[in-house]
């Protein structure tokens, strides 16, 4: 399951996992104009962890979910 919802300055997604125990708490993704975060609780340690991505490493994993293994370097299409 997931929800949608678009805030003042970002679009915030967040995966609930409802899959068979063990479960995963809660994946929330915040997309802004110039980043993306990731975000997850740990309850064992009762932390928050988060990542950072540039608009360049998303579409950078984007385009590596889709490609064997390897090391590649996306370019625009006129270079």
């Amino acid at each position: 399951m997931f929800t949608i919802e678009h805030e003042f300055d970002a679009t915030v997604v967040t995966i609930v996992d409802e899959g068979e125990a063990p479960l995963q708490d809660d994946v929330i993704i915040s997309a802004f104009a110039e980043c993306v975060t990731v975000e997850q609780h740990d309850t064992r340690t009762d932390r928050t962890h988060k990542i950072t991505f540039s608009l360049q490493q998303l579409r950078d994993l984007g385009a590596a979910l889709d490609l064997p293994e390897g090391a590649y370097r996306l370019t625009a299409p006129d270079d």
